[in-house]
Protein backbone atom coordinates (compact mmCIF):
# COMPACT_ATOMS: atom_id res chain seq x y z
CA UNK A 1 0.00 0.00 0.00
CA UNK A 2 0.81 3.18 -0.80
CA UNK A 3 1.59 5.53 2.21
CA UNK A 4 2.60 9.51 2.27
CA UNK A 5 3.83 11.30 5.59
CA UNK A 6 3.14 15.19 6.18
CA UNK A 7 4.31 17.67 5.47
CA UNK A 8 2.60 17.10 2.39
CA UNK A 9 1.20 19.52 -0.53
CA UNK A 10 -2.27 18.50 -0.15
CA UNK A 11 -3.44 20.32 -3.27
CA UNK A 12 -1.50 17.27 -5.54
CA UNK A 13 -4.76 15.07 -4.58
CA UNK A 14 -7.79 15.01 -6.18
CA UNK A 15 -9.59 14.86 -3.12
CA UNK A 16 -9.09 14.05 0.47
CA UNK A 17 -11.36 11.21 2.19
CA UNK A 18 -11.59 11.10 5.87
CA UNK A 19 -13.17 7.75 6.61
CA UNK A 20 -13.39 7.96 9.87
CA UNK A 21 -17.21 8.46 11.82
CA UNK A 22 -19.72 11.11 11.39
CA UNK A 23 -18.65 12.26 14.73
CA UNK A 24 -14.70 11.71 14.86
CA UNK A 25 -15.13 13.75 11.12
CA UNK A 26 -17.35 16.66 12.74
CA UNK A 27 -14.84 16.94 15.77
CA UNK A 28 -12.20 17.92 13.57
CA UNK A 29 -10.33 16.74 9.94
CA UNK A 30 -7.95 17.90 7.84
CA UNK A 31 -8.43 20.88 5.41
CA UNK A 32 -10.84 20.41 2.35
CA UNK A 33 -11.50 16.77 3.75
CA UNK A 34 -15.22 15.15 2.74
CA UNK A 35 -16.25 12.23 5.30
CA UNK A 36 -17.19 8.72 3.88
CA UNK A 37 -16.98 6.92 6.62
CA UNK A 38 -16.47 2.79 6.16
CA UNK A 39 -17.98 2.14 9.89
CA UNK A 40 -21.27 4.92 11.41
CA UNK A 41 -20.56 5.95 14.81
CA UNK A 42 -23.01 2.99 16.17
CA UNK A 43 -21.01 0.35 14.09
CA UNK A 44 -17.65 1.80 15.56
CA UNK A 45 -18.69 1.28 19.07
CA UNK A 46 -20.77 -2.21 18.34
CA UNK A 47 -17.28 -3.43 16.68
CA UNK A 48 -15.12 -1.98 19.09
CA UNK A 49 -17.04 -3.27 22.21
CA UNK A 50 -17.18 -7.05 20.49
CA UNK A 51 -13.70 -6.56 19.54
CA UNK A 52 -12.74 -6.71 23.00
CA UNK A 53 -13.64 -10.13 24.15
CA UNK A 54 -13.91 -11.93 20.97
CA UNK A 55 -11.24 -10.35 18.27
CA UNK A 56 -12.03 -12.46 15.55
CA UNK A 57 -15.80 -12.03 15.55
CA UNK A 58 -14.99 -8.45 15.81
CA UNK A 59 -12.93 -8.56 13.16
CA UNK A 60 -15.58 -10.38 10.98
CA UNK A 61 -18.14 -7.81 11.68
CA UNK A 62 -16.15 -4.42 11.08
CA UNK A 63 -15.25 -6.41 7.94
CA UNK A 64 -18.66 -6.98 6.63
CA UNK A 65 -19.71 -3.34 7.81
CA UNK A 66 -16.96 -2.12 6.27
CA UNK A 67 -17.48 -3.97 2.55
CA UNK A 68 -21.15 -2.73 2.78
CA UNK A 69 -20.28 0.75 3.35
CA UNK A 70 -17.24 0.84 0.60
CA UNK A 71 -19.76 -0.82 -2.04
CA UNK A 72 -22.23 1.86 -1.14
CA UNK A 73 -19.62 4.64 -1.55
CA UNK A 74 -18.98 3.02 -4.94
CA UNK A 75 -22.27 2.98 -6.21
CA UNK A 76 -23.43 6.58 -4.78
CA UNK A 77 -20.10 9.37 -4.05
CA UNK A 78 -17.57 7.73 -6.14
CA UNK A 79 -19.99 6.71 -9.29
CA UNK A 80 -18.51 9.13 -11.23
CA UNK A 81 -14.75 9.19 -10.69
CA UNK A 82 -12.57 8.89 -13.49
CA UNK A 83 -9.27 6.02 -14.06
CA UNK A 84 -6.58 8.56 -13.12
CA UNK A 85 -8.33 9.98 -10.08
CA UNK A 86 -5.83 10.55 -7.16
CA UNK A 87 -7.28 10.14 -4.01
CA UNK A 88 -5.66 10.27 -0.35
CA UNK A 89 -7.61 8.80 2.16
CA UNK A 90 -7.05 8.54 6.49
CA UNK A 91 -8.58 7.18 9.26
CA UNK A 92 -7.43 7.26 12.92
CA UNK A 93 -4.34 5.93 12.77
CA UNK A 94 -3.86 5.26 9.16
CA UNK A 95 -4.50 1.79 10.34
CA UNK A 96 -7.46 -0.97 9.11
CA UNK A 97 -10.21 1.31 7.99
CA UNK A 98 -8.39 4.15 5.40
CA UNK A 99 -6.18 0.50 4.07
CA UNK A 100 -9.18 -0.88 3.63
CA UNK A 101 -10.85 1.21 1.28
CA UNK A 102 -7.55 2.40 -0.49
CA UNK A 103 -6.79 -1.56 -1.36
CA UNK A 104 -10.38 -1.21 -2.76
CA UNK A 105 -10.00 1.73 -4.95
CA UNK A 106 -6.35 0.48 -5.61
CA UNK A 107 -7.71 -2.73 -7.22
CA UNK A 108 -10.06 -0.65 -9.31
CA UNK A 109 -6.67 1.37 -10.99
CA UNK A 110 -7.30 4.62 -9.04
CA UNK A 111 -4.00 5.59 -7.12
CA UNK A 112 -5.64 5.95 -3.99
CA UNK A 113 -2.53 6.64 -1.29
CA UNK A 114 -2.73 6.53 2.88
CA UNK A 115 -1.89 9.10 4.97
CA UNK A 116 0.69 7.61 7.43
CA UNK A 117 -0.32 8.07 11.19
CA UNK A 118 -3.61 9.29 10.19
CA UNK A 119 -5.42 11.96 11.58
CA UNK A 120 -3.32 11.62 14.88
CA UNK A 121 -0.57 12.08 12.94
CA UNK A 122 -2.38 15.33 11.14
CA UNK A 123 -2.89 16.61 14.78
CA UNK A 124 0.90 16.41 15.83
CA UNK A 125 1.48 18.02 12.77
CA UNK A 126 -0.85 21.04 13.63
CA UNK A 127 0.39 21.20 17.32
CA UNK A 128 3.98 21.48 15.95
CA UNK A 129 3.42 23.31 12.90
CA UNK A 130 0.82 26.26 14.07
CA UNK A 131 3.74 27.74 16.83
CA UNK A 132 6.20 27.89 14.26
CA UNK A 133 3.64 29.82 11.60
CA UNK A 134 3.34 31.97 14.64
CA UNK A 135 6.49 32.75 15.65
CA UNK A 136 7.58 33.94 12.14
CA UNK A 137 10.08 36.25 12.42
CA UNK A 138 8.31 38.82 9.69
CA UNK A 139 4.63 37.96 10.42
CA UNK A 140 3.64 41.62 11.78
CA UNK A 141 -0.27 42.05 13.28
CA UNK A 142 -2.31 45.17 13.55
CA UNK A 143 -4.62 44.70 16.03
CA UNK A 144 -8.70 46.53 15.56
CA UNK A 145 -9.58 47.50 19.10
CA UNK A 146 -12.82 49.22 20.38
CA UNK A 147 -15.74 49.25 22.72
CA UNK A 148 -18.53 47.12 21.71
CA UNK A 149 -20.17 47.92 19.06
CA UNK A 150 -18.11 50.17 17.71
CA UNK A 151 -18.06 47.61 14.27
CA UNK A 152 -14.74 45.75 14.64
CA UNK A 153 -15.83 42.79 12.67
CA UNK A 154 -17.27 45.15 10.01
CA UNK A 155 -13.95 46.52 9.55
CA UNK A 156 -12.38 43.44 9.20
CA UNK A 157 -14.55 42.28 6.72
CA UNK A 158 -14.15 45.71 4.48
CA UNK A 159 -10.53 45.46 4.93
CA UNK A 160 -10.62 41.50 3.67
CA UNK A 161 -13.04 42.85 0.66
CA UNK A 162 -9.61 45.51 -0.57
CA UNK A 163 -7.23 42.35 -0.65
CA UNK A 164 -5.88 43.12 3.11
CA UNK A 165 -4.76 40.04 5.22
CA UNK A 166 -7.39 39.23 7.95
CA UNK A 167 -7.66 36.47 10.53
CA UNK A 168 -11.37 36.58 11.92
CA UNK A 169 -11.03 34.76 15.08
CA UNK A 170 -14.45 35.10 15.83
CA UNK A 171 -15.57 33.88 12.51
CA UNK A 172 -13.35 30.88 13.05
CA UNK A 173 -14.52 30.38 16.89
CA UNK A 174 -18.32 30.76 15.70
CA UNK A 175 -18.83 33.25 18.73
CA UNK A 176 -18.90 36.98 18.67
CA UNK A 177 -16.29 36.59 21.98
CA UNK A 178 -18.95 38.09 24.98
CA UNK A 179 -21.74 37.07 27.07
CA UNK A 180 -24.18 37.19 24.75
CA UNK A 181 -21.90 36.49 21.66
CA UNK A 182 -23.02 32.66 21.18
CA UNK A 183 -23.59 31.85 17.58
CA UNK A 184 -24.58 28.67 17.64
CA UNK A 185 -22.07 25.58 18.22
CA UNK A 186 -18.86 26.08 18.61
CA UNK A 187 -15.53 24.25 17.04
CA UNK A 188 -14.02 22.23 19.42
CA UNK A 189 -10.14 23.24 20.39
CA UNK A 190 -8.80 21.06 18.38
CA UNK A 191 -11.07 22.25 15.14
CA UNK A 192 -10.32 25.69 15.97
CA UNK A 193 -6.68 25.31 16.08
CA UNK A 194 -7.14 23.80 12.92
CA UNK A 195 -8.68 26.16 11.21
CA UNK A 196 -6.60 28.40 12.56
CA UNK A 197 -3.58 26.74 11.20
CA UNK A 198 -5.44 26.74 7.38
CA UNK A 199 -5.92 30.30 8.17
CA UNK A 200 -2.46 31.20 8.50
CA UNK A 201 -1.29 28.62 5.53
CA UNK A 202 -2.46 31.40 3.59
CA UNK A 203 -0.69 34.05 5.15
CA UNK A 204 2.09 35.66 3.32
CA UNK A 205 4.71 36.78 6.14
CA UNK A 206 5.34 40.22 3.93
CA UNK A 207 2.71 41.99 4.63
CA UNK A 208 0.56 42.69 7.49
CA UNK A 209 -1.88 40.93 8.86
CA UNK A 210 -5.07 42.69 10.49
CA UNK A 211 -7.20 41.13 13.74
CA UNK A 212 -9.43 42.42 16.41
CA UNK A 213 -8.28 42.47 19.72
CA UNK A 214 -9.51 39.49 21.62
CA UNK A 215 -9.58 38.12 24.93
CA UNK A 216 -7.47 35.06 25.42
CA UNK A 217 -10.32 32.80 25.64
CA UNK A 218 -13.27 33.02 22.66
CA UNK A 219 -16.42 31.65 24.18
CA UNK A 220 -14.78 28.34 24.97
CA UNK A 221 -11.93 28.86 21.97
CA UNK A 222 -8.37 29.62 23.86
CA UNK A 223 -6.35 32.00 21.42
CA UNK A 224 -2.70 29.46 21.49
CA UNK A 225 -0.39 31.08 23.86
CA UNK A 226 2.52 31.58 20.91
CA UNK A 227 -0.38 34.09 18.90
CA UNK A 228 -1.61 35.73 22.48
CA UNK A 229 2.21 36.88 22.69
CA UNK A 230 2.49 37.98 19.40
CA UNK A 231 -0.54 39.74 19.86
CA UNK A 232 0.88 41.57 23.02
CA UNK A 233 3.79 43.10 20.68
CA UNK A 234 1.34 44.30 17.71
CA UNK A 235 0.47 47.88 17.34
CA UNK A 236 -2.83 49.15 18.07
CA UNK A 237 -5.65 50.84 16.09
CA UNK A 238 -8.55 51.99 18.69
CA UNK A 239 -11.92 52.25 16.87
CA UNK A 240 -14.62 54.79 17.63
CA UNK A 241 -18.52 55.41 16.94
CA UNK A 242 -20.60 57.22 18.61
CA UNK A 243 -22.84 56.15 21.30
CA UNK A 244 -26.21 56.44 19.68
CA UNK A 245 -24.53 54.69 16.24
CA UNK A 246 -23.06 51.86 18.69
CA UNK A 247 -26.94 50.95 19.66
CA UNK A 248 -28.20 51.24 15.96
CA UNK A 249 -25.33 48.81 15.16
CA UNK A 250 -25.92 45.95 17.88
CA UNK A 251 -29.56 46.29 16.82
CA UNK A 252 -28.77 45.47 13.57
CA UNK A 253 -25.95 43.12 14.54
CA UNK A 254 -27.95 41.32 17.29
CA UNK A 255 -31.40 41.17 15.17
CA UNK A 256 -32.29 37.42 16.68
CA UNK A 257 -32.54 38.88 20.55
CA UNK A 258 -35.49 40.61 19.75
CA UNK A 259 -37.38 37.72 18.34
CA UNK A 260 -36.31 35.20 21.40
CA UNK A 261 -36.24 37.31 24.33
CA UNK A 262 -36.60 34.77 26.96
CA UNK A 263 -33.64 33.41 25.79
CA UNK A 264 -32.03 36.88 26.03
CA UNK A 265 -33.54 37.58 29.29
CA UNK A 266 -32.15 33.77 30.43
CA UNK A 267 -28.52 34.87 29.64
CA UNK A 268 -28.70 38.11 31.48
CA UNK A 269 -29.72 36.42 34.81
CA UNK A 270 -25.70 35.09 34.95
CA UNK A 271 -24.87 38.62 35.56
CA UNK A 272 -26.84 39.31 39.09
CA UNK A 273 -23.59 38.46 40.96
CA UNK A 274 -21.11 40.90 38.69
CA UNK A 275 -23.89 43.52 38.11
CA UNK A 276 -26.81 43.44 41.01
CA UNK A 277 -29.92 42.46 40.95
CA UNK A 278 -31.22 45.56 40.46
CA UNK A 279 -29.30 46.58 37.29
CA UNK A 280 -30.02 43.12 35.74
CA UNK A 281 -34.21 43.62 37.06
CA UNK A 282 -34.01 46.94 34.97
CA UNK A 283 -32.73 44.64 31.72
CA UNK A 284 -35.73 42.73 32.62
CA UNK A 285 -37.99 44.91 32.52
CA UNK A 286 -37.03 46.84 29.30
CA UNK A 287 -36.92 43.05 27.47
CA UNK A 288 -40.30 42.56 28.46
CA UNK A 289 -41.59 45.92 27.27
CA UNK A 290 -39.67 45.32 24.44
CA UNK A 291 -37.96 49.00 24.66
CA UNK A 292 -34.92 47.90 22.77
CA UNK A 293 -32.59 51.09 22.07
CA UNK A 294 -32.97 51.56 25.83
CA UNK A 295 -31.96 48.30 26.68
CA UNK A 296 -28.90 48.00 24.09
CA UNK A 297 -27.67 51.80 25.16
CA UNK A 298 -28.09 50.76 29.17
CA UNK A 299 -26.32 46.67 28.51
CA UNK A 300 -23.25 48.92 26.63
CA UNK A 301 -23.13 51.84 29.38
CA UNK A 302 -23.63 49.31 32.51
CA UNK A 303 -21.99 46.50 31.67
CA UNK A 304 -19.86 45.91 28.04
CA UNK A 305 -18.30 49.49 28.57
CA UNK A 306 -17.01 48.56 32.12
CA UNK A 307 -15.15 45.49 30.85
CA UNK A 308 -13.26 47.43 28.48
CA UNK A 309 -9.46 46.84 29.06
CA UNK A 310 -7.79 49.36 26.93
CA UNK A 311 -5.02 49.13 25.39
CA UNK A 312 -1.99 49.89 26.98
CA UNK A 313 -4.09 49.60 30.63
CA UNK A 314 -2.20 47.88 32.92
CA UNK A 315 -4.98 44.66 32.75
CA UNK A 316 -4.25 44.67 29.29
CA UNK A 317 -2.76 42.35 26.74
CA UNK A 318 -2.27 44.87 24.32
CA UNK A 319 -0.22 47.85 23.20
CA UNK A 320 -1.20 51.92 24.11
CA UNK A 321 -2.88 52.47 20.62
CA UNK A 322 -0.51 53.97 17.81
CA UNK A 323 -3.71 56.09 16.66
CA UNK A 324 -7.43 56.54 16.52
CA UNK A 325 -9.66 55.76 14.02
CA UNK A 326 -13.11 58.08 14.81
CA UNK A 327 -16.20 57.04 12.90
CA UNK A 328 -19.01 59.13 12.43
CA UNK A 329 -21.75 56.80 11.46
CA UNK A 330 -22.20 52.85 11.30
CA UNK A 331 -22.38 53.09 7.54
CA UNK A 332 -21.08 50.68 5.50
CA UNK A 333 -20.02 53.65 3.18
CA UNK A 334 -17.91 54.56 6.85
CA UNK A 335 -16.24 51.39 6.99
CA UNK A 336 -15.57 51.07 3.38
CA UNK A 337 -13.83 54.49 4.03
CA UNK A 338 -12.07 53.53 7.04
CA UNK A 339 -10.86 50.14 5.35
CA UNK A 340 -9.31 51.96 2.47
CA UNK A 341 -7.53 54.53 4.83
CA UNK A 342 -5.89 51.68 6.84
CA UNK A 343 -5.56 49.64 3.78
CA UNK A 344 -2.98 52.86 2.09
CA UNK A 345 -1.15 53.45 5.60
CA UNK A 346 -0.95 49.92 7.48
CA UNK A 347 -1.19 47.20 4.99
CA UNK A 348 1.19 48.18 2.82
CA UNK A 349 4.29 45.28 2.34
CA UNK A 350 7.24 45.08 5.28
CA UNK A 351 10.47 46.30 4.31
Amino acid sequence: MESVSLPIDLSEFDEIIDVRTPLEFAEDHLPGAINLPVLNDEQRIEVGTIYKTASFEGRRLGARHVSTSIARHLEGYLADRPPKWNPLLYCWRGGMRSHSFATVMRSIGWRARVLEGGYKAWRRFVMDDLPRQISEQNLQFRIIAGLTGTGKTRLLDSLRELGAQVIDLEALANHRGSLLGSQGEQPNQRRFESLLHMSLSTINPRRPIFAEAESNRIGSAYIPPALWQKFSEASVIELTLPAAERVKLLLEDYEHFPRDPDTLASILDNLRQLRGHKQVDAWQAQITSRIWPAFVASILKDHYDLCYRRPGSPDSNYQVPSRQLALHDCSAASYAQAARELNDTEGAPLR
